[in-house]
């Protein structure tokens, strides 16, 4: 059995103009210029106040820009200008390694648990899930607990589990767990950063993907990057 975990924002749903509406919403409420946008997302997949850290330092007001930024994130998310859609392809490969006995499913992102909720229940996801680790549940990337806590859920080790995300925080949190690191190249970390946090590879289509997974994970051909992924990097 393999857990294949998936990060969230960047990697499965394309969030990024909800994402920067919301920060601006919450740098004006308290005065402040918002960061550009290339900032802006450079902090995605971290918990909110790690991420609001990074944008205005220790000394910033960090708890009460999360809060702004939490309000304007759910009341911009019912406005069809700030949706967020699925990046191409990814439906179908959710749905191929669902329907997959030899894998089992999770999510670990920097989203609310009631933000994933939304989501489940807003794709029509429910069910699909062995795990879903959460902001709520665990420090924020690259912390490796919440991985550590998706493979103890799932009752599957590090050396059978694949960690799928868009940030060099996803790629560390996997190494941290000794779990093997997937990058993919659509969301808002560059590839290099990916390498250098420890991806084994970095795909550029959901497609390339699932030709990862396409063989029974069992017998990986030898020298391989399913070999790799097999073993858990």
């Amino acid at each position: 059995m393999k857990l294949v975990v998936f990060d969230v924002d960047g990697t499965l749903v394309d969030s990024q103009h909800l994402i920067v509406a919301a920060q601006g919403v919450a740098f004006a409420e308290h005065g402040l210029t918002p960061p550009s946008r290339s900032v802006a997302l450079s902090v995605v997949g971290l918990s909110l106040p790690q991420a609001f850290r990074r944008l205005v330092g220790e000394d910033g007001p960090i708890a009460t820009l999360a809060e702004s930024y939490k309000r304007a994130f759910n009341a911009l998310r019912h406005d069809p200008e700030h949706e967020e859609p699925l990046f191409p392809g990814i439906a179908d490969l959710l749905v191929r390694l669902r329907d997959r006995d030899d894998i089992r499913l999770g999510l670990a992102t920097g989203k609310s648990r009631r933000g994933v909720e939304h989501l489940i229940a807003a794709q029509g996801w429910q069910g699909w899930f062995a795990t879903t680790q959460t902001a709520d549940d665990a420090p924020s990337k690259p912390d490796p607990t919440m991985l550590r806590q998706a493979m103890a859920e799932a009752d599957v080790p590090p050396e059978r589990t694949v960690m799928i995300g868009d940030t060099s925080f996803d790629m560390a949190m996997a190494v941290a767990a000794r779990a093997a690191a997937i990058g993919v190249a659509w969301g808002y970390h560059p590839a290099g950063a990916l390498y250098g946090s420890g991806a084994v590879t970095v795909v550029e289509s959901a497609a390339a993907l699932g030709d990862l997974f396409s063989g029974p994970l069992a017998e990986p051909e030898e020298g391989t990057i399913a070999e790799e992924i097999a073993r858990g990097g």
